[in-house]
């Protein structure tokens, strides 16, 4: 396969249980702090309730425009394209004057958008809401083009937690077809009753605030938050003499073709992400400064990837977000990328939080405190249900 052209990165957004923005996020990783806690905005039975990681309220700008924006999810995603498109040095004219497109993963939009049904059918009301308007109201990609006046494609993904890593990849496959001059990539997920309940049902959920990859870990914490980046075309970026913060430069998916939620024993559909991703983008398990890993706190999750790991990177330092901010479910690809990007500009890594005990039954552990890397280019993965595993490779330059 020949090298796929990189796709320049102007602009990134982000929030989360770790800070309203990214430079605050990023901070945070490095602070060695996490604050989960009961949930706030959810109906809990489970005594004593399962710890999570809220993004804190108010976190809203009520400056924004909001065209029919009802759901905390759209507003989590419109605050990110809003710091994005600040970032990237674009205004509302420009972004109306170009082709520009929309893309976003999400895993719970279309189940939060049922929830005004479900109350107007329990209160005995005349349901009002039209199955068109209910798709609309849990869309965040609509929401966006929207708010901004877009004309180019939209498109939400929904693929588990492989959601927002795919829509990004998808994103740059736009801009290297012509089809757009820039693309909103990322994803976002909201807290939600029915996953909280359904991870305590599949008993993944830890009690204590998740340790992935440590000998003690017991499941994973759930958490909420957005995270975008503005890709952009080559002549784009000439013509408005912007110097791009970053590239996407290979992607890869793959599925196990093994379970519905337990990954294949071997990582089979992790490895060929990785490798399809490394192909795309000409590059070599050895350039990779280090690995931002899906690292959930799951017995499963963490045994497959340290194998995969040490195998594939057996120089490459690695760590997990998912200790300072919770599994975000459809986020998690784009949040992760972002932060990847932040800590490779950072020119380091944080302690992967939660992680103390080696496990004796994984070949290679995270890095136990802030770890300088050099190099430039770095993998973030994502596993999700399904057996889908997606794979982003990032780098501060193109060449």
């Amino acid at each position: 396969m020949r090298r796929l052209r990189p796709v320049a990165i102007t602009g990134m957004g982000c929030l989360c249980a770790a800070g309203l923005d990214l430079p605050a996020c990023t901070d945070f990783l490095f602070q060695g702090k996490r604050n989960p806690a009961p949930p706030s905005r959810l109906a809990i039975a489970a005594s004593p309730p399962y710890p999570v990681f809220e993004v804190p309220d108010p976190f809203f700008d009520p400056t924004l425009l909001m065209r029919d924006c009802r759901l905390r999810n759209s507003q989590l995603a419109l605050m990110a394209v809003t710091e994005a498109i600040i970032d990237a040095g674009l205004d509302r004219r420009m972004l109306g004057a170009e082709r520009v497109g929309v893309c976003i993963g999400s895993s719970v939009d279309e189940s939060i958008g049922n929830r005004a049904l479900r109350k107007s059918v329990s209160q005995a009301e005349s349901p009002i809401i039209t199955p068109d308007h209910r798709f609309l109201l849990s869309n965040p990609a609509v929401h966006i083009a929207r708010e901004f006046e877009l004309s180019g494609p939209r498109q939400t993904v929904v693929n588990a937690c492989a959601a927002s890593a795919d829509a990004i990849g998808l994103a740059a496959a736009w801009i290297r077809q012509g089809i757009c001059d820039a693309v909103i990539a990322g994803g976002v997920d909201e807290l939600y009753q029915v996953t909280y309940n359904g991870f305590i049902s599949l008993m993944n959920f830890d009690r204590t605030p998740c340790k992935p990859f440590d000998v003690d870990r017991g499941g994973l914490n759930l958490g909420e938050g957005a995270a975008v980046m503005i890709l952009e075309a080559e002549e784009s970026v000439r013509r408005r003499r912007k110097s791009p913060r970053a590239y996407v430069l290979g992607y890869g998916a793959a599925s196990d073709a093994y379970h519905f939620t337990t990954p294949h024993p071997e990582g089979k559909g992790l490895r060929l992400a990785i490798k399809e991703a490394l192909r795309a983008g000409g590059l070599q398990p050895e350039d990779m400064a280090f690995v931002n890993a899906h690292g959930t706190g799951t017995l499963d999750n963490d045994r497959i990837e340290a194998h995969v790991f040490h195998q594939m990177f057996p120089q490459a330092p690695f760590f997990s977000t998912k200790g300072y901010i919770g599994h975000t479910l459809g986020a998690a690809g784009a949040i992760d990328a972002v932060l990847t990007i932040a800590c490779l500009e950072q020119g380091k890594i944080p302690p992967s939080a939660g992680f103390s005990t080696p496990d004796p039954e994984l070949p290679v552990s995270p890095v136990p405190e802030t770890t300088a890397i050099t190099g430039s280019i770095a993998i973030s993965d994502t596993l999700a249900f399904g057996g889908n595993n997606s794979v982003l490779a990032l780098g501060l330059e193109g060449n």
